[in-house]
């Protein structure tokens, strides 16, 4: 374990080196997420009894997620050089450690995700708790809620990056990882709720979207975070999450099992 933690503090302190990166990335969300705002309240003027969330409801999870894109979303912790070493063949020094190549990936990517996230989440929040109501970040509706969100985060950060070892151990099997990535990047930006918040989404459809792994991501500590998400529905989301961390990390396993047993490295 003491091994993996250094591979998490390694990773986490190099990823906080790049603050100017981070900054430029803080201005662009607050232009996306005034311009998303804002397209919503034109929507929700038109006819607000159709609108299926409260616009002050709407206003922090979007806030909430440019806050948090780094550590939800899918493409914002994928590492290029783990497909770069796949792809060459340097994946062959990293098997040559007495370490586990998924929980040394797995740490890698936890430490990624969480260094970027904390360098933009706070200026984030601070402004957009500022703003004027409704179209700034709320309160949670109590501490409760505040004490579950946190507890949502986590999950939804351990099941974007189990999700994001699905990805790297998929990679072995293709020639190119360039459809794999376009594939599981498009798929999870559009049903964790990053383009349309999933209540926007026709019921059939969206009960379905509710199932999978990728609801779990964004999508439900956004809306524990809101009040959007409340009472038995919540507590089944959360235990949704919990079932979709084993489930990710066992089928990245079982990929990785398998892919190692086949893998050729120049020849060998």
């Amino acid at each position: 374990m003491k091994k993996y933690l250094s591979f998490f503090r390694l990773r986490f302190a190099m990823s906080l080196q790049y603050r100017v990166a981070a900054l430029a990335g803080v201005v662009c969300q607050f232009f996306w997420g005034a311009m998303a705002i804002l397209a919503f309240h034109a929507f929700y003027e038109t006819d607000p009894s159709a609108f299926p969330m409260d616009f002050q409801a709407t206003a922090s999870y979007i806030w909430l997620q440019q806050g948090l894109l780094a550590m939800l979303a899918v493409y914002g912790g994928i590492d290029a050089k783990v497909f770069e070493s796949i792809q060459n063949g340097n994946i062959v020094y990293e098997l040559c450690r007495p370490v586990s190549i998924y929980s040394m990936w797995f740490a890698n990517n936890l430490a990624n995700r969480l260094a970027r996230a904390l360098l933009r989440l706070i200026p984030v929040v601070v402004v957009a708790s500022l703003l004027p109501a409704p179209f700034g970040l709320m309160a949670p509706p109590d501490i409760a809620t505040g004490l579950l969100f946190v507890l949502s985060l986590m999950l939804a950060l351990w099941v974007v990056a189990a999700f994001t070892l699905v990805v790297y151990n998929v990679t072995f099997f293709t020639i190119s990882d360039r459809g794999v990535r376009l594939v599981s990047v498009a798929l999870s930006d559009f049903l964790m709720g990053a383009v349309v918040p999933l209540p926007f989404f026709p019921d059939g459809f969206r009960q379905f979207a509710e199932l999978l792994p990728f609801s779990c991501m964004e999508n439900v500590p956004l809306r524990v975070y809101s009040g959007d998400l409340a009472g038995p529905e919540m507590v089944r989301a959360i235990l949704l999450q919990i079932f979709w961390v084993f489930a990710l990390v066992l089928i990245g396993k079982v990929l990785e099992r398998k892919a190692l047993k086949r893998v050729v490295v120049q020849g060998g």
